[in-house]
């Protein structure tokens, strides 16, 4: 079981960040969960949300912003700590992961099939280099539906945050998938053994708590994604 870094380390360090980044790859940990949105300009960057409040105090929406408007924001607004840190481009953020052993890039939800076409093209591109380690996930069909249509040589994985259990893995089945991503609160042992039944590797997050994540490993989940990853290296033979 791997133990993946979610948003780089957000419980530990500023989530989505070159230094959360930098945090988890200085841990040991070569396996980490971000998220991907494109800017106005095409550029991609890696950010949870679509509005920088919760995380820079400031109320603009990314989709407003082009790359040369991201200094303005600092992602560390809360960690008094640590220094300023921008939201980083994909590209940036994969200079520190070059030697990581598994990406799980999540691509955040679009507004039209259109748009999902136009950011997996230009993430296929920056991901070149990464096939073997990246994993495209996604709660968004039309990001699926994209991949399918490019026939896109990415890995890729459904992301489930609802209680649709077995229609889940027909789902991910019938959108060529290798893995489900579910979330915490769904992942009984019935469901996990049923998705490794059917032959689909399984994230669960997030796993925030010592026993929770021991129990998962027994089962044999395949990635452990945690707020803590220093807390769960710590605590849990890998």
């Amino acid at each position: 079981m791997k133990i993946i870094g979610h948003r780089g380390a957000r419980g530990e360090a500023p989530e989505n960040t070159l230094g959360g980044f930098q945090y988890i790859h200085d841990l040991g940990i070569r396996a980490v969960e971000f998220d991907v949105r494109q800017l106005k300009d095409g550029e991609l960057v890696i950010m949870h949300d679509d509005n920088f409040i919760r995380t820079t105090g400031i109320d603009k929406n990314l989709y407003e912003c082009t790359q040369a408007d991201l200094n303005t924001y600092n992602q560390a607004n809360i960690w008094m700590d640590w220094e300023k840190q921008i939201t980083p481009t994909l590209v940036q953020s994969l200079n520190i992961m070059h030697d990581f052993e598994h990406l799980e890039v999540e691509v955040k939800a679009v507004e039209t099939l259109q748009q999902a076409e136009r950011l997996i093209i230009e993430l296929q591109k920056q991901l070149k280099g990464f096939e073997q380690t990246a994993v495209i996930t996604s709660f968004d069909l039309k990001i699926h539906q994209a991949l399918q249509q490019q026939q896109s040589i990415f890995k890729r994985g459904l992301l489930v945050e609802d209680d649709i259990k077995e229609q889940a893995i027909e789902q991910a089945l019938n959108l060529g998938c290798c893995q489900i991503g579910w979330m915490n609160q769904l992942a009984t042992d019935d469901i996990i053994q049923a998705t490794q039944k059917a032959q689909l590797n399984i994230s669960v997050w997030t796993v925030n708590d010592i026993e929770r994540a021991k129990h998962l490993q027994n089962l044999g989940i395949d990635g452990l994604i945690t707020d803590f990853p220093k807390m769960m290296l710590e605590h849990l033979s890998i």
